[in-house]
């Protein structure tokens, strides 16, 4: 009898072994956590970061910036208005409900409720289901970016999301600020579903069982993501072997990781403009095109790049890097104090006047420190900035709120193209619309409007690139926004970690796919 029991335990501890030896752990730590589960609440890079994990788009990028299907498995155009989708059979949801083209309309159609998204679906009208998989996604006018916009449709459980919830609210409603159902809630077709979230603590993210690409070579069957804001604490974590992945690595810390045996560092250029708006409305002086051209030309964004970024920066002088359809070569960094003194003193504001800012101190690499560095070079053509700078988790309300003169903010173009830059950074703000959601600066120039909104709809390449390139000229000449750089991705990870397949420029590592050694 004594026996049959030492040979039951062997054996199920043997099981068990065996159920578990090829469990892969990933312990990520990032800046910070995602804000909320819903998809569709904010539109960020940590939020995009997250949605690849737990929901799927229609196509997503590859590294060279090629289309790839996911829960599309084809498409074609079926006229100037029209794209068909042709979509996956066999997904499944988190929650087992079966995947179709009603979710797929579902999701478009909560976008218009989304304060963040519905600037990029302003052109889009109802879909038209043809069968289960099968959908129409049709806009107002001809439009030459939808491909790039569907990589934005994270298919969302229609079933899951409609009713009301325990406090009688409907699921479906997509807010920013308060309760709503889909912030605590998630129910996706990615490779990991979220199993524990303490927000600001950790979040725990499990593979899931029924997930359909069969293919992907990924296998992480667990993630636990920890939030760590501190440079220096989340670098100490990676190289004590207490994390596996971080990100960002900040530039003074590449060195280190790069001489470290047990890490490798990653990185992957990115087109990631830093920036700092100017609130016209705020501040008087700010509406004088001279004050701003001031401010403009006291910023040395290249001793910045150099300095406090260690060369991992890309110095900027408009929009959109080079490679995107609206860079022109000729805007170029154009730091001149003496320039800028002049500027002021034809202004009638030699002695300068006060202005308040707000800045980020752990959502851009070095943003405390770019933001410290500005004031200082401000000081010297007697603006004197009263800084104050705070987490990622608090500073998207304060940033919406818009309490100080002079705002940081960071935009990677979600469709990789210059356009998205002005439609949401640069246009007049209109909450109808959504347009100049994040033009905290308040800039408007109805010629910037006019030639953003026929670029949406223009279709021939060439001549769209030059209305974007007219758009970069006259804010360059505006001088709508202070250009700091595009910033660079950073990576440290485990050297068991094949982290180079699953990294990109729009810095939305595919996780699902990454592969433990």
């Amino acid at each position: 009898m004594k026996k049959i029991v030492v040979w039951s335990v062997v054996l199920l501890m043997a099981l068990s072994f065996s159920a578990t030896a090829g469990a892969k752990t990933l312990k990520l730590a990032l800046d910070a956590d995602p804000k909320t589960m819903d998809p569709q609440e904010q539109l960020s890079g940590g939020m995009l970061q997250y949605s690849h994990l737990v929901f799927d788009p229609l196509v997503r990028w590859t590294q060279d910036l090629k289309f790839e299907p996911r829960l599309a498995t084809k498409w074609e155009r079926i006229d100037e208005l029209t794209v068909r989708f042709y979509l996956r059979k066999d997904v499944k949801f988190h929650s087992g409900n079966p995947f179709t083209a009603k979710d797929v309309a579902f999701t478009l159609n909560r976008f218009k409720n989304s304060v963040d998204f519905k600037a990029i679906f302003e052109l889009f009208v109802e879909p038209k289901i043809i069968d289960d998989y099968t959908i129409d996604i049709k806009t107002k006018k001809p439009y030459a970016l939808l491909l790039n916009t569907a990589t934005y449709i994270f298919a969302l459980d229609s079933k899951f999301y409609t009713g009301t919830d325990e406090k009688g609210k409907p699921k479906n409603a997509c807010v920013k600020v308060g309760h709503s159902f889909a912030k605590t809630n998630e129910s996706g077709t990615g490779a990991f579903k979220v199993t524990f979230r303490e927000h600001g603590v950790k979040m725990i993210f499990e593979r899931f069982a029924d997930y359909w690409d069969k293919k992907s070579p990924g296998n992480v069957s667990k993630i636990i993501l920890t939030p760590i804001k501190e440079n220096a604490t989340r670098v100490a974590a990676l190289l004590s072997g207490d994390v596996d992945f971080i990100t960002p690595v900040p530039p003074q810390d590449f060195d280190r990781l790069e001489k470290d045996a047990k890490v490798n560092l990653h990185t992957y250029s990115g087109g990631r403009i830093i920036t700092v708006q100017m609130n016209q409305k705020r501040k008087k002086e700010l509406q004088d095109v001279r004050v701003r051209q001031a401010i403009v030309h006291a910023v040395n964004n290249v001793g910045i790049a150099e300095k406090i970024m260690k060369g991992t920066a890309t110095p900027a002088g408009q929009q959109g890097p080079k490679g995107y359809a609206g860079y022109k070569e000729s805007l170029k960094p154009r730091y001149d104090l003496e320039k800028a003194k002049k500027l002021m003193k034809e202004a009638g504001l030699e002695k300068g006047f006060e202005a308040t800012m707000i800045a980020p101190n752990n959502r851009y690499v070095n943003d405390e420190k770019i933001a410290e560095a500005f004031a200082a070079m401000l000081s010297k053509i007697n603006i004197k900035v009263n800084l104050k700078t705070m987490p990622k988790a608090q500073y998207w309300d304060e940033f919406d709120k818009q309490p100080a003169d002079l705002q940081m903010i960071g935009w990677h173009s979600d469709t990789e193209d210059s356009g998205n830059f002005t439609e949401f950074l640069a246009m007049c703000p209109n909450k109808e619309t959504g347009h100049g959601q994040y033009n905290s600066g308040n800039y408007c120039n109805k010629k910037v409007d006019e030639l953003t909104l026929s670029a949406q709809t223009e279709t021939d390449l060439a001549k769209r690139a030059s209305i974007l390139q007219e758009i970069e000229q006259i804010l360059y000449d505006d001088a709508a926004f202070v250009p700091f750089h595009w910033q660079n991705h950073s990576y440290g990870a485990k050297k068991n970690l094949d982290v180079a397949p699953i990294i990109n420029t729009m810095n939305f590592p595919y996780f699902g796919d990454l592969v433990v050694k």
